[in-house]
């Protein structure tokens, strides 16, 4: 991963522009705002690839940020940070417009389609969301690790420091995420 963010801030910069706007400074909001919204939609088009829907789910998560910057700590990288808020916007879209989805299109008199075989959204994993919808009703605290392992690719050391949890406990519930996903996922046995 690069060191300069597409403005050109590195990771130090954007804590810094974090920090300064967690302290109600709006000019470093503005900036820091700018500087992160190309990774907050590349994070939204890796769950919704449909590029209108993604640009719903980023602006979502962007006011997030903007409303929720206060309760980013300051311990670890804010990118990790925003990473989750922009990972749980996008998750979040697309629940609303499966559902959305799903009553508007199925006659009552018919059985609700099966999610995993009807795309709701043309190009969606998902496979991949329905069985972290699956998995989270009974292990929620699988579903976040192994998403921002698998899907995102950040390191175990910063999903540890994200969680606030040994790299020990993150590594298991990766790896005991993974054996629940398996299952569910299209394509396998």
């Amino acid at each position: 991963m690069s060191d300069m963010t597409s403005e050109g801030l590195t990771p130090d910069e954007i804590d810094e522009l974090a920090r300064q706007a967690r302290d109600g400074d709006r000019d470093a909001l503005e900036a820091l705002l700018a500087a992160v919204r190309p990774r907050a939609l590349h994070v939204c088009r890796g769950v919704l690839p449909h590029t209108p829907d993604a640009e719903d789910a980023c602006q979502e998560a962007l006011l997030k940020i903007a409303t929720k910057i206060g309760s980013w700590g300051g311990r670890g990288r804010f990118t990790t940070w925003m990473h989750v808020v922009a990972l749980n916007s996008a998750r979040s879209t697309y629940r609303r417009m499966r559902n959305h989805a799903v009553a508007a299109e199925t006659p009552s008199h018919l059985e609700t389609p099966d999610p995993r075989t009807t795309s709701v959204i043309a190009g969606t994993r998902l496979d991949l969301l329905e069985a972290m919808e699956t998995i989270e009703r009974d292990h929620p605290q699988f579903v976040e690790p192994l998403l921002l392992r698998d899907v995102y690719g950040l390191s175990y050391e910063e999903i540890a420091e994200h969680v606030g949890a040994p790299l020990g406990t993150v590594k298991a519930q990766i790896h005991h995420g993974r054996k629940l996903a398996r299952p569910l996922l299209r394509g396998n046995p």
